[in-house]
């Protein structure tokens, strides 16, 4: 009788693109419910600060004052968000189906934190060089929301990838 290990060597597999979108775009409203909690409620501070910071990716930083509601730029927020959230899903499957990282949930969890510490360094570190605004974000709270995004997109991967796609 054989026994077969899940091995985690690079095979050609494709992704579930469509479990990845959605992953992403659930990923990314939980992260958006927990940056709206923690502003609002923990830090006791505009909720909408981090949406104009968002939205001044595209906009440019003359929306960054003041951070008042604005029903455009939250708009613009909200779309940049999903799409971000949907493309970092789209990555996150391309690297755990060759990898077969998804053959359990502690594994997918673990490449989901990594991908998520991968991701705090990147943006908080890396693009505010071009985006300097949110140097300001460092810390413990976006780097645990990071992490919780990126085990929360690896978990609904898992979750919603089809069977012909697992195999």
């Amino acid at each position: 009788m054989e026994l077969h290990l899940h091995s985690h060597h690079l095979e050609h597999r494709s992704p579930d693109w469509v479990a990845a979108a959605a992953s992403g775009f659930v990923a990314g409203a939980i992260l958006m419910v927990l940056e709206l909690f923690w502003s609002a409620i923990v830090q006791d501070s505009n909720p909408w600060v981090t949406s104009h910071k968002i939205a001044a990716i595209v906009l440019g930083d003359d929306v960054l004052r003041p951070a008042d509601f604005s029903v455009g730029i939250v708009g613009v927020a909200l779309i940049i968000h999903y799409v971000l959230g949907i493309v970092f899903g789209l990555v996150l499957a391309a690297i755990i189906a060759p990898f077969r990282l998804d053959s359990s949930v502690g594994m997918a969890l673990a490449a989901g934190a990594v991908f998520g510490l991968l991701l705090y360094v990147i943006n908080f570190y890396v693009l505010t060089g071009v985006f300097p605004w949110f140097a300001d974000m460092r810390g413990w709270a976006a780097l645990f929301a990071n992490l919780i995004f990126g085990m929360a997109l690896a978990l609904m991967y898992t979750k919603l990838e089809r069977p012909a796609f697992a195999r």
